[in-house]
């Protein structure tokens, strides 16, 4: 696999990956995809991930000031990537644009453990992996 791969993660894979401990499956699979290329992410993926991340349900696990420095530090080490595919293919609607973001971007696979994606797997060849199945295949 080349340095350029591109990697989406879905939002709730970002978000278990940052509340829980480095040594997480979500963790382990953040750090294995920025290691190996590029994660990417669209307006609309920074944006639900920001808002998700920001809601006060997660106080007990990360200060909220942090979780706002972990969002700006974010965007300096993801890709963000012009979505124009409009795809209608996953049975829960908002989950379609990370399919979009994979399709424009050329990514090497998807990681997420959404039921709703994972059952796509592959989608347009493009690999559907939870993170414990990425960390067993990269």
């Amino acid at each position: 696999m080349k340095k350029s791969s591109l990697f989406v993660l879905d939002t709730n894979t970002l978000i278990s990956a940052f509340l829980l401990s480095d040594k997480s499956v979500s963790a382990l699979a953040y750090y294995l995809a920025k290691s190996k290329g590029l994660i990417v992410m669209s307006e609309d993926t920074l944006n639900e991930f920001a808002d998700v991340f920001i809601r006060p349900k997660f106080d007990s696990y990360v200060a909220s000031d942090k979780r706002l420095a972990i969002i700006e530090d974010l965007k300096d080490v993801v890709k963000i990537v012009p979505v124009t595919n409009y795809i209608t293919a996953c049975r829960d609607p908002k989950d379609n644009k990370f399919l979009e973001l994979a399709v424009d971007a050329g990514a090497e696979c998807i990681i997420t453990g959404d039921k709703d994606l994972l059952v796509l797997h592959p989608f347009q060849n493009i690999p559907i992996l939870t993170a414990a199945d990425f960390l067993k295949q990269f």
